[in-house]
């Protein structure tokens, strides 16, 4: 996978541990494995910090997206000194305050959230790969649905071509496909 532009060598590391899996969680789907990344701390502190760069005490907390996205959002938390929200798919919290329903580049799911927040705390929302919006635009809703202001969007990865950027708007992305 090539190397975004301008990309500190720190990041050019970390770009470089991402594997592309074809055919993954279904025929013609690439899936963007970031285990490799997640398992070197130097690439993972890097894009935590490229994550929150542009955000810097600009939110209260950090909100992640189930399931990758609670990795990335778990560190920039510690990293930014701020609580952690989880956005769970259906099912899964005890108590949901609020569900939204999206649709997948492969299909349909369901995201819900506790209502732990103050209202009107300023969430940054992270996830760890934008490809055509639904999941993201889903918890960007349900953040406001639940009275809180949505700071920021940052993701580590965006698959460029598939409509993402155009359903969520402004947001920041550290690498590129």
């Amino acid at each position: 996978m090539p190397s975004s532009p301008a990309l500190s060598p720190a990041l050019a590391r970390a770009e470089s541990l991402i594997r592309s899996i074809p055919d993954y969680p279904e025929p013609g789907i690439v899936f963007r494995d970031i285990t490799p990344l997640l398992a070197d701390a130097e690439a993972l502190r890097a894009t935590t910090d490229a994550i929150l760069e542009p955000f810097a005490g600009q939110f209260d907390v950090v909100a992640g997206i189930e399931a990758r996205g609670f990795l990335l959002a778990g560190a920039a938390a510690i990293a930014a000194g701020t609580g952690l929200i989880p956005i769970r798919k259906a099912g899964k919290l005890p108590r949901p305050a609020a569900s939204i329903d999206y649709a997948l580049e492969y299909g349909t799911a369901t995201i819900e959230m506790h209502d732990d927040l103050p209202v009107g705390s300023r969430v940054l929302l992270i996830d760890d790969v934008l490809a055509t919006g639904g999941t993201l635009a889903a918890g960007r809703q349900l953040v406001e649905r639940l009275g809180s202001h949505v700071a920021g969007i940052s993701v580590l990865f965006e698959i460029d071509g598939l409509g993402g950027r155009e359903a969520i708007g402004e947001l920041h992305t550290v690498f590129h496909s």
